[in-house]
This record gives structure tokens, sequence and C-alpha cells, in this order.
């Protein structure tokens, strides 16, 4: 036994020894059939999509230099063109980087399909025929075209910082927001006055927040749109119930559906009538009511305009 570990020892010190020897010496010289500058970008270029070797497959041992490549750059006019229709009906979902937003749309720039796409050609039926979780869009081919050359001008391999700036959402004429808000078809100054509740509302507010306002009559809580939270009578939905007694009741309308109406009336009592049997009419009175009709009529240019003005009333 004593011998047979000397003869392993032995083996181990000389293979050691070997080993130190050709770490001194360096590694050998590259012959003029391989140099070894050459091997990096082959081993870039190697592989297709997907599988050993392909799409996210390290470069050659020098990281993942190749595996999102760039697309070609389309004009600049064009991206900027794809950039406002995506600012407008893609960033909420999507982010403003297209690597997810708030609206809980995947990622675009390692979506397999935008990476195959070129211009548009397989953006194009997605966006026109939406999916379960995505509205179609009415887009032209022309107008996906613009979108896609502007998601392929982001850098897909790293993260861009310079791209990250906030979603500008101003992009209609505050001149035709102007005249929209006191003509015919708005008729905002009718409820409003910038010298009123509307005044300064520019610098209160910001532009994505105050064109929420615009569509839904308020600033996110009870106070109305442009008023303090603590004017809550602007937008308290009353109800004026029918009995088939005969009786009346109004009050603030707590909870209606199709079997039970819920109110509070003036002395603070809690009524709850059954639509079915005690109730003859229920008509509601809301004071947003204009701005819920509006929506539908109103065009996106005009919203877009008007958004322009009141930013500009500071």
């Amino acid at each position: 036994m004593k011998s047979s570990k000397a003869v392993v020892l032995a083996v181990f010190v000389l293979t050691a020894g070997a080993a130190v020897l050709i770490a001194a010496q360096g590694p050998p010289a590259a012959t003029p059939q391989a140099p070894a500058a050459a091997t990096a970008p082959a081993a870039e270029q190697q592989g297709g999509r997907g599988g050993r070797g392909g799409r996210g497959a390290p470069a050659g041992g020098g990281g993942f230099a190749n595996a999102y490549p760039q697309h070609a750059q389309a004009a600049p006019e064009k991206i900027a063109a794809g950039k406002i229709l995506y600012d407008q009906n893609c960033a909420f979902c999507h982010g403003p980087d297209a690597r997810g937003g708030e609206g809980g749309g995947p990622n675009l720039l390692r979506s397999e399909m935008v990476m195959d796409d070129q211009d548009g050609e397989l953006i194009a039926p997605v966006v026109q025929s939406g999916r379960a979780a995505m509205p179609k869009f009415d887009l032209t081919a022309d107008q996906i075209s613009n979108i896609s050359a502007y998601i392929h001008s982001f850098r897909v391999a790293g993260y861009d910082l310079s791209r990250m700036v906030p979603t500008n959402i101003v992009v209609g004429n505050a001149q035709a927001g102007e005249a929209f808000f006191n003509g015919p078809v708005g008729k905002c100054n009718t409820c409003h006055s910038v010298t009123g509740d509307l005044a300064g509302i520019g610098g209160k507010m910001e532009p994505k927040l105050l064109q929420n306002a615009i569509v839904s009559g308020r600033a996110g809580g009870r106070g109305g749109f442009g008023a303090a939270p603590e004017a809550t009578p602007r937008t308290t939905v009353t109800v004026t119930v029918s009995l088939t007694n005969g009786k009346t009741v109004e009050g603030k309308l707590d909870h209606l559906d199709d079997f039970t109406v819920t109110l509070t009336d003036a002395n603070d009592n809690h009524l709850t009538y059954n639509r079915s049997h005690d109730v003859k009419d229920v008509v509601v009175h809301n004071p947003l009511q204009f701005h819920i009709d509006m929506l539908p009529k109103w065009t996106d240019d005009e919203i877009h305009n008007l958004t322009a003005y009141l930013v500009t009333l500071k």
C-alpha cells in the first residue's frame, strides 16, 4: 500500500508540474490558418433563431453581443411619426420604452414576432384584429409601418436610458382647443370658467391627468373637474324614486342595481326599496352625465386640442 501511494503521488506531482510549466509558457501562438482575433466575430455570427448557438446564445464567450441584433433604422421623420402614434395607442400597455407598461402589456422588444418583423408586416394583423387581452385598432398599414419603425429604433440588447423620457401627450393645437372650449360643440364654458374652477389648472395637473379629467369630468377624486376635494356637492349623484304608493323620495344615491335602490335622504336616513314591488320609476341625476355622454361623440383631435389649451392655463 505504501508503494502504491508513492506512485500515485509521483504521478500527481509530475502532472501538476507540467501544468505549471504550460501556464508559465502561455498559450500556443495562433497559427496563420486560425488567427485568434477572428474567432470572436465568427462565434457571434453563428447560429440562427432559437436552439444552441441561436438568438440569446453567448457570442464567443464574450457575453450576448449579437443575441438581439439591431434593426435597420428608418428615416427620422418616419420614426417621429411612429412615436406619436405609439404614445397615443400603445404606450399605456407596453410602456414608453416598449418593455411593458401600466396596462400589463408584454415587452415588445423581446417578442419573437416583433424581432422578425421588418416594416410592420407581422405587427399589422395583430394591431388591426386584436387579441384576447388587446383591442383592435383602426390604423392603416402606413401608420403601423411608422409604429414599427419607432419600435425598431430602440436598442434591444441594452437599456437605453436616453429613451426613458415621459410620454408627451400634448400633441393638439391650443388655439383650436380654446375655440372648442368656448364653441357650440364643446360647450365647456357653460359649466367651467378659466378664471374660476379652471384657473391655473395647467400648473396644478400633469397633462395626462388633465386629459383624463376631461373625459371623466373629475380630477380623480370627488371634487369635480378642477375643484377642491371638499367640494363634494358638485359631483354628488342624486336620485328621485317614485314609489308605487304615490310618494316620491329624493336623496343621495348610494346603490342602484336591477333589484334595489338605496339612497340617503336629507335627514341622513338610509332607505332601500325593492324595485320589483315598491318602485315605479327611478331617475338618476349625475352632474357629470354630460362628460359621460360626450365621450363617444368627441373626436380624438378635439380632446387633444382641448388638452393642449388647458395646459396653457397656468
